[in-house]
C-alpha cells in the first residue's frame, strides 16, 4: 500500500469513528468540514432532515481571498459561515472535523466561527 492510500484510510477510519458519536439535530446542527488540497467547505447540516442550511467554502467568487488553501481563507470562510448562521438564526452546532486534525485550517476556520458567534 502506498503513503497517500495508507493515509487515505487512515483519515476514513478517524471520520466514521467521529460520525459514530456526532450528529446533528434541529436544535443544534453539524457544522461539517472538508478540505482538499486547495480549498476548504464548511456546511451546516441538521442530519435529522437530511438537509443542508448553508454552507460556505473558497470557492465563493466574493470571498475576497488572494490565495484559497492556506490558514487565512480558512478563517475567512469561518467567519463567511459564521455570519449565515446568525442570520438563519443558528447559534449552536457541533463540530465535525471529518477525521482531519484539529490544527492548521481546520483551527483557523473554527476560531473564526467562534468568534463569529457559532456555539460548540
Amino acid at each position: 500500500m502506498n503513503k497517500n492510500q495508507h493515509k487515505s484510510n487512515k483519515r476514513s477510519r478517524r471520520r466514521a469513528q467521529i460520525r459514530r458519536s456526532v450528529v446533528g439535530g434541529p436544535e443544534r446542527p453539524r457544522l461539517a468540514v472538508y478540505k482538499s488540497l486547495n480549498h476548504i467547505y464548511a456546511q451546516v447540516i441538521d442530519d435529522l432532515a437530511g438537509k443542508t442550511l448553508l454552507a460556505a467554502s473558497t470557492r465563493d467568487k466574493d470571498l475576497g481571498a488572494d490565495k484559497t488553501g492556506n490558514v487565512a481563507a480558512a478563517a475567512a470562510v469561518g467567519k463567511r459561515l459564521a455570519d449565515k448562521a446568525k442570520a438563519a438564526g443558528v447559534s449552536k452546532v457541533v463540530f465535525d472535523r471529518s477525521g482531519f486534525r484539529y490544527h492548521g485550517r481546520i483551527k483557523a476556520l473554527a476560531d473564526a466561527a467562534r468568534k463569529g458567534g457559532l456555539d460548540f
